[in-house]
């Protein structure tokens, strides 16, 4: 199945352009957030959230109270972007530089989630994604969080990932300076954990967080 649509499709080094699921869905899956952007009353807005993947549909959620949230499911046509950066990419010109990402661009339809066992299911899902099993230790949401919670899904039909790897391209008669060039690797890793001031010392670190 392809994605790719003349909305999707890469028109800038389109080489780098891919509209496969075995290549968007790793990238959604992997990031802990994404940018999604609406128009609001004829002006453009973006906002950062946190977001998970559930089969062909992408889910969003956030305050009730949320200005933007609750214009998505008027204004509908929403854009989700989600980019990992793998690094700083070092060119001998300065004109050259670039970096080692993978990206993807959404376009869709947003639809207020009014369903609760599909609201439920959702936020599940969500609570999955930043830490799996975090969603059968805690405490799940009572009716009244549920209420001030708003969830907006995404059906995955419209979307292109675009990918650049490898190193420097210069101009080849930079090849000749002596300036070092390559790539600057970046990954994302997890930190010791910081225990909350508060938490009694018998309760000990879950397995899932080590």
């Amino acid at each position: 199945m392809s994605f790719k649509t003349d909305r999707t499709r890469v028109r800038r080094l389109p080489q780098r352009g891919h509209y496969d699921k075995n290549t968007i869905y790793p990238i959604i899956d992997e990031a802990l957030y994404c940018h999604v952007g609406i128009n609001v009353n004829d002006s453009p807005a973006v906002i950062p959230t946190i977001h998970a993947r559930k089969n062909d549909t992408l889910y969003i959620h956030g305050s009730a109270a949320s200005r933007l949230l609750k214009s998505i499911p008027k204004e509908n046509n929403i854009c989700v972007t989600i980019t990992l950066l793998d690094g700083i990419v070092l060119a001998r010109s300065a004109f050259h530089h670039s970096l080692n990402y993978r990206s993807v661009v959404i376009f869709g339809i947003g639809d207020l989630v009014n369903d609760p066992n599909e609201k439920w299911d959702a936020l599940k899902t969500v609570s999955d994604h930043l830490i799996p099993g975090r969603w059968e230790d805690a405490r799940q949401p009572n009716q009244k969080e549920l209420d001030a919670t708003t969830v907006i899904s995404i059906s995955l039909k419209e979307a292109s990932a675009k990918i650049r790897t490898g190193p420097p391209s210069d101009e080849e008669v930079d090849y000749q300076l002596p300036v070092w060039a390559g790539v600057l690797p970046y990954t994302i890793k997890k930190g010791e954990l910081i225990p909350d001031p508060r938490l009694p010392k018998s309760i000990n670190i879950p397995d899932y967080l080590i």
